[in-house]
């Protein structure tokens, strides 16, 4: 197959988070608690939608994707990096390296978009409420996220098929807990000009374009709060969109600070503290963000509890 990777590399070495011997226990301790908090929220968080029949809105439809989106992407880095932890030989396949990288492009990509998508549908809420549920369809709402992970896929698939036609024939050492997409890159003894420049192109037009829809969106937001006269229906329309907005800030703010910085000031150790908050921290935080400041989720909760008590 010309054109195809011809590697010697059968290998790489993920340096991970610190070479410190003494933290690796401590290290390894809290990212299986956060890996565990992860699942355990988000899957309650899905379960909590599944089984209450006043969350089986749009806003709770995306609201499960993207908590199955999160399970994912933790997925993707926490098992294999709780194994190094206790691991000298830090090491990953060449083949698991390139699925990593692959299946790190597809799940960001999918939770940039999937918030977009729901700026989206809290716009039409607020700004639309009469012609919400015209709009906002079980059709409409499913093809939002086929969309969503259609996006991902592809981000994905051009990425992880130009890096199989890079020759990769040493050093193997990664300077990082995952296989990203730029440190590979580096490693590669073929031109990867090409393949950086479509990353910048694919991760800037997403990026972009997903920020684009969120800030248009709570522009439009905002103006229809404004017109609404009663302080408490202000209050309450704001409400409904707090846990979204806390959650595209952290998001977007620690994307942006790994990647989006001058060369001058840039540290790879910085940029692996804010990876592991994008990576791992986020998907722990967003069933705690929509629990906490959701009105809706906490009484939906609170039935399920009383509602097992009173049954046994």
């Amino acid at each position: 197959m010309a054109g195809w990777n011809h590697t010697g590399v059968k290998e790489f070495l993920l340096v991970g988070l610190t070479e410190n011997p003494n933290l690796q226990i401590p290290l390894f301790l809290l990212f299986l608690l956060i890996y565990l908090i992860t699942l355990v929220g988000n899957w309650g968080m899905i379960i909590l939608i599944w089984i209450n029949a006043p969350l089986h809105t749009p806003m709770y439809f995306f609201l499960s994707n993207l908590s199955l989106c999160d399970i994912c992407y933790s997925t993707v880095f926490a098992p294999k990096m709780l194994v190094n932890f206790l691991s000298k030989h830090k090491a990953s396949t060449f083949s698991g390296c390139i699925l990593q990288s692959f299946f790190f492009a597809l799940y960001v990509t999918t939770e940039g978009i999937l918030l977009s998508v729901m700026a989206y549908d809290r716009y039409v809420a607020i700004a639309n409420p009469l012609l919400y549920t015209v709009i906002m369809t079980q059709r409409v709402c499913i093809q939002m996220i086929l969309v969503s992970y259609l996006g991902g896929l592809i981000n994905s698939l051009t990425h992880t098929i130009g890096l199989l036609k890079l020759d990769f024939c040493g050093p193997n050492i990664v300077n990082h807990y995952f296989c990203d997409i730029p440190p590979l890159l580096r490693l590669s003894c073929s031109d990867a000009h090409k393949n950086a420049m479509w990353l910048l192109i694919f991760s800037g037009v997403i990026a972009v374009f997903t920020f684009i829809i969120i800030m248009v969106s709570y522009i439009h937001i905002i103006i229809a709060i404004h017109r609404i006269h009663s302080a408490e229906r202000r209050c309450k329309s704001f409400s409904t969109c707090a846990s979204h907005l806390t959650a595209v800030t952290l998001f977007y703010g620690s994307v942006t600070f790994s990647y989006i910085q001058p060369s001058s000031q840039y540290s790879l150790e910085q940029e692996k503290l804010s990876a592991v908050f994008y990576t791992l921290v986020i998907p722990m935080l967003n069933p705690v963000i929509y629990s906490l400041r959701n009105k809706d989720v906490k009484e939906a909760a609170k039935l399920s509890v009383w509602g097992k008590r009173t049954f046994s």
